[in-house]
Formats: C-alpha cells, sequence, structure tokens
C-alpha cells in the first residue's frame, strides 16, 4: 500500500481519507491549487514572487486533469479537497469531479511532508506523526509580495525539534528548496504573530516539552488558501490542509532516489 499509485487508488475508493504525512516515503508530495483561468496569471505571478511558501512543482494547462508527475487524477485522487466561493471556505469534499471546469488551470506547489523522511532518517522524531495528528500551521504576521488580487501574510508549518538537533533539522531541509527548504522561524513563535502553540489555524496541535524542544517554522502551501480569503476569486479548490497529491516522482534528494 506505500507505492503512489496503489495509495491514490485508495484515495479515489475514498477508502483513505487521512493527512499523507509519513506516507510514500522519499517521493515528492505536492500541495494543489486550482483556479479558473482568468486568476491564474495573478496566482503565477504570486508564486514566482513567493518561492519559499509557493515553489511550484508543476502548472497544468486549462482543463487539464492528469499532472506530468503523476499517474494520477488531481480529482479525485487527493484525500481531500476544500472548496472557496468568493473568497469564503464553502465546503471540504473527498472529490472534486462535480464541480469541475475545462477553464479550471492547477498548480502543484512543493509540501515540507517531501522531507519529513530525511528528517527521521537524521535522528530527528516527528512528533505529529508519532501523536497521529496533521502538522500543525500558523497564520503569521510574514508579509507577502503581493501580485495582482493575490496578497496577504504567510501560513506556516511547525515542528518542535529536540534543542540538540535543531542545526541538523536546518541542514537537512535545506536541501528540498522545491519544498519550502530551510525554516523561516525558529522559537519565539510572538514573533511571527502566533499567540498560542496549542491553538493552530490548520492542523492540530502537537504535545511537546518546551524546555526539550523548540518550536521550528517552515512555509507551508496553505499560503494560498489563506491569499484567497482575501483576494476573493469567484472559485477556488485546493488540497484540504495536511492532504496532499503524492507524485510518482522521487526526489532526487534522498540517497536512495
Amino acid at each position: 500500500m506505500m507505492e503512489p499509485f496503489n495509495v491514490r487508488t485508495a484515495m479515489r475508493k475514498e477508502e483513505h481519507t487521512g493527512t499523507t504525512s509519513g506516507l510514500c516515503e522519499g517521493y515528492i508530495q505536492t500541495n494543489m491549487v486550482t483556479l479558473p483561468k482568468e486568476y491564474a496569471f495573478d496566482f503565477l505571478l504570486f508564486c514566482m514572487r513567493n518561492p519559499k511558501p509557493c515553489p511550484l512543482v508543476e502548472v497544468m494547462e486549462a482543463g487539464q486533469t492528469v499532472p506530468q508527475a503523476a499517474d494520477a487524477d488531481i480529482r479525485t485522487d487527493l484525500p481531500r479537497y476544500r472548496i472557496y466561493r468568493d473568497g469564503k471556505f464553502a465546503e471540504e469534499v473527498l472529490n472534486i469531479s462535480d464541480v469541475w471546469q475545462d477553464d479550471f488551470v492547477t498548480f502543484l506547489i512543493g509540501c515540507s511532508f517531501t522531507f519529513e523522511k530525511a528528517l527521521l532518517d537524521g535522528g530527528i522524531p516527528l512528533f505529529h506523526q508519532e501523536q497521529k495528528k496533521v502538522v500543525p500551521m500558523f497564520d503569521t504576521t510574514i508579509p507577502l509580495e503581493s501580485a495582482g488580487i493575490f496578497k496577504g501574510n504567510m501560513v506556516v508549518s511547525m515542528r518542535a525539534v529536540p534543542n540538540h538537533l535543531v542545526d541538523q533539522a536546518l541542514a537537512i531541509s535545506d536541501r528540498f528548496e522545491q519544498s519550502h527548504g530551510s525554516p523561516v522561524h525558529i522559537g519565539s513563535p510572538e514573533e511571527i504573530g502566533i499567540k498560542d502553540l496549542q491553538s493552530p489555524d490548520y492542523g492540530q496541535a502537537v504535545d511537546f516539552d518546551p524546555a526539550e524542544a523548540t518550536p521550528v517554522f517552515w512555509a507551508c502551501g496553505v499560503t494560498p488558501q489563506n491569499a484567497a480569503l482575501q483576494a476573493k476569486p469567484s472559485m477556488m479548490i485546493t488540497h484540504a490542509p495536511g492532504h496532499m497529491l503524492i507524485t510518482d516522482q522521487l526526489d532526487p534528494n534522498y540517497k536512495n532516489g
């Protein structure tokens, strides 16, 4: 079940609807953003101006449903999707076939889940996996470069790293530029506008001893969802936070890739 095609098949059948963290380790996972074509150029420019939270893996043609990165149908092969209408969250669904339009342009954006196996290989525990939770994600006060209708602040994911392994986590994740790369902030969550680590804006809070571990924050591909709330496109479809597209591509940063 750990081959990408088999896992995506389970998602298509709605047999697996949970987080993709820890699945198909070593394979590239991506966030997904789908927009009507009229908004595609603005969003492409937004990604190019903000490569840390929005590292582009692939931009699909209007109406295209099968990406180059995977033998998959992006309408059915993610475990959960979110639909936004006029800048407001409308619903979370397991399949977007019913709302698909021929003018939809889909963007695949790098995800930090891709480098989680490398962190584990480096001896760094992942508390959200151990606790069977969706990684916690937070809105911040870190400003983004605007592009057309898209603007706002960065969203980050948080992993608590044992104090003596923080430098190791930085060195490992730095190799994965297409998956957000090195952290954007370490410790002191209040400095980036996060008031309470036990109240994430997305995902679930994790338990850790603040005397033993440091909160480390990586740029997150949920950032476009935050930007959409302000841009208010007529329609925007994304992955549900923590529920990614698993591609067929092994990340070359893994030694066995």
